[in-house]
């Protein structure tokens, strides 16, 4: 306390103790900021991870599937032999652009079928599961068109034709031209709708907050954004030196 004129005041703020009123003090002792999510220190990261590798692996086997509808539902080439060269029995046909047609649907399909299952399986999946989605999708488009290749029809066409004689029609070998972008087709339509449905039905993750304080500057327990009232000095009116 200070005397001045006879009247007793009291400090606004007593001495070695911090301002309440500062903004930029340091918070008490024992809070923290709560972790970001994804975070080296989320606990949940190792979980995440484990569950990234199991949809990339099963993501992928899923190609297997696609493989065999693709033989099964793509037109085949029919080619003949004279004896000395091999030809398209019918020189217009378009089967070889229904190869590529045929695949590229069904991996669309496929796309949207393993998006659906992830995010109802793993609706809290994060950045690592749409990451383990993405690549599932590409190795299973080229597990898909291997399979379909190696069970279609051989792909040695001049014994083929050879082994079925002169003037018989047979099928050409089963493949896919445009590689490049059929086995992107899967992976960006399953992260296309997995984007849509994570931002209309995923949950809602908690903005990062004081963990143990209050959101006013103040600390817990504080009136608006200023700390606590200074009570007045006993004996009289207080009033600044």
């Amino acid at each position: 306390m200070a005397w001045h004129d006879g009247t007793v005041t009291a400090p606004l703020t007593p001495p070695h103790q911090p301002n309440p009123h500062d903004p930029w003090q340091s918070p008490p002792s024992g809070s923290h900021l709560a972790p970001a999510s994804g975070s080296p220190d989320d606990p949940d990261t190792a979980t995440e991870l484990r569950q990234s590798g199991l949809v990339v692996v099963t993501v992928a086997l899923a190609g297997i599937a696609l493989g065999l509808l693709w033989l099964w539902l793509a037109p085949r080439i029919p080619l003949v032999s004279d004896g000395s060269a091999v030809f398209l029995q019918n020189s217009e046909g378009e089967e070889a652009i229904g190869a590529d047609g045929t695949f590229v649907l069904l991996a669309a399909g496929f796309g949207v079928l393993s998006a659906a299952a992830v995010f109802w399986r793993l609706r809290r999946g994060g950045v690592f599961v749409v990451v383990g989605l993405a690549l599932g999708g590409v190795l299973g488009s080229l597990l898909a068109w291997r399979v379909g290749v190696w069970l279609g029809p051989s792909s040695d066409v001049v014994a083929r034709a050879r082994e079925v004689g002169k003037g018989v029609v047979f099928d050409a070998p089963l493949e896919l031209h445009a590689v490049a972008v059929a086995v992107l087709v899967w992976p960006f339509v399953a992260l296309a709708l997995h984007l849509l449905l994570t931002a209309a039905f995923g949950p809602r993750e908690p903005e990062p907050e004081w963990a143990g304080w209050g959101s006013s500057y103040g600390g817990p327990g504080v009136e608006g954004a200023g700390g606590p009232p200074v009570p007045p000095a006993p004996g009289g009116d207080s009033r600044a030196s």
